[in-house]
């Protein structure tokens, strides 16, 4: 594999990678539940500066996948659904309960949180792009000795 160009990187919440036509992300964690957050402030910070969006109101969030990869698509498609359904953009996502449980012969994995949101406004929170949705290109989540990695690809 070629070596990863960064485009630009925010903390040590998540880079964005070189890509053509879409948004390419890599973003850490301690753990599956701090990447899963990570991962929500990329999908926000690739469409406005989130360091201008305070905590006015706060929404709940919960998605559901058969596994990691496609948890992290539910969850960030239902989180690009406050910004589409209620004009909200985010800054601060919280996961209150993960979990993998056995149904039957499958595992289900769940997670639950909250998100400090404010409406957008253009003049204020630095529109960037628009994100149209997640995709699965390129999208795996990997875990090293200390960090948890997921990978995924913003359609824009």
């Amino acid at each position: 594999m070629s070596a990863e160009r960064i485009i630009y990187r925010y903390r040590d919440v998540y880079e964005q990678l070189e890509h053509i036509g879409d948004v390419y992300i890599k973003a850490y964690g301690k753990n599956v539940v701090s990447l899963l957050e990570n991962s929500g402030l990329a999908l926000f910070d690739t469409m406005v500066n989130i360091d201008r969006v305070e905590c006015c109101e706060e929404r709940t969030i919960s998605a559901e996948g058969f596994d990691l990869e496609n948890l992290l698509y539910k969850w960030l498609e239902e989180l690009l659904l406050l910004y589409y359904s209620e004009n909200l953009v985010c800054s601060r996502i919280v996961i209150n309960k993960f979990e993998v449980a056995r149904e039957d012969t499958d595992l289900v994995y769940r997670v639950y949180g909250s998100a400090c949101c404010e409406r957008f406004n253009s003049q204020k929170h630095e529109p960037r792009v628009e994100v149209k949705s997640p995709t699965y290109s390129l999208m795996r989540i990997l875990k090293t000795e200390d960090t948890w990695i997921a990978y995924f690809v913003l359609d824009i």
